[in-house]
């Protein structure tokens, strides 16, 4: 396997971290950030200047900016970025507040949006690289009482696919991750949940609020999730999306199953608001 250097958000927790070790192991070098590094010390002490840390939030625009032009600047040649940084809102859209909504879109859209476009650049300037986004099996399916969390990975999903496109004549390679459910610590630690009202109480919107029970089952093992998407950088072309874990594979499917009949059954009535023939 040929080194990368690669460049992580969310470096400190779930697969962020999970892709950190297993590089590091590897003997490959880290850009890691994170908004307190503190969780990676065991890492620096370990590996010295292998990794390169830096604290960021990435919906702090401006500083996301500094750190990425700081990183290539310490470390030259980054070869894949992987935007990692996110969390999960949940509840009904009623039940959210104004700042809740614009704290995840913050965090889930406009944050590797401004990722992208701040790396683009360098990989031109490089003649390539890779951008890894960390979607889940919700940037297609929906689930209730997730409406906006599926609102911020429909968004990024977009935004990546049109990327796809526009990056390839340069040698960027776009890669959207999908996963299912993992024991990440996701639900538990990384979810959010809006004071409840009682006009949901037994509607399918709150069955979100048991997101963070410990007692979930899960899926996928993440270590196993995280060494697919280090595996993901040899494959050429990139692959659009990884889909990892059974229940991933599934829920896409059937979503993608479904959407797809319900534009196929207007096929006829679809035509018939074209323009007649002259």
């Amino acid at each position: 396997m040929s080194q990368h250097t690669w460049l992580i958000t969310g470096a400190s927790s779930g697969f962020g971290r999970l892709v950190t070790e297993q590089l590091l192991a590897a003997g490959e070098r880290v850009a890691a950030t994170a908004r307190s590094t503190a969780g990676l010390d065991d890492l620096a002490e370990r590996y010295g200047d292998q990794l390169w840390l830096s604290t960021l939030d990435v919906t702090d625009t401006a500083r996301l900016r500094d750190v990425v032009e700081e990183a290539f600047a310490a470390l030259g040649r980054i070869d894949v970025i992987f935007s990692n940084a996110g969390y999960g809102l949940f509840g009904a859209a009623e039940e959210l507040t104004d700042d809740q909504i614009d704290q995840q879109l913050a965090t889930n859209l406009i944050a590797p949006i401004q990722l992208l476009r701040a790396v683009v650049p360098h990989l031109r300037e490089q003649g390539g690289g890779r951008f890894i986004q960390v979607s889940t099996y919700g940037g297609q399916a929906t689930n209730p009482g997730a409406s906006l969390y599926h609102a911020s990975k429909w968004g990024v999903e977009g935004f990546m696919e049109g990327n796809a496109r526009d990056l390839a004549p340069f040698g960027i390679g776009v890669t959207i991750v999908e996963p299912g459910s993992a024991a990440t610590g996701f639900r538990t630690g990384s979810s959010k949940l809006p004071e409840p009202l009682a006009a949901y109480d037994g509607t399918p919107a709150a069955m979100s609020r048991g997101i963070q029970n410990p007692a979930l089952p899960s899926v996928s093992d993440p270590a196993k999730v995280a060494s697919a998407i280090i595996a993901s950088v040899q494959s050429e072309p990139a692959p659009l999306r990884l889909v990892t874990g059974s229940d991933s594979q599934r829920y896409l499917r059937d979503a993608l199953r479904e959407r797809l009949a319900d534009i196929e059954s207007q096929e006829l009535s679809a035509a018939t608001t074209d323009l007649s023939a002259s």
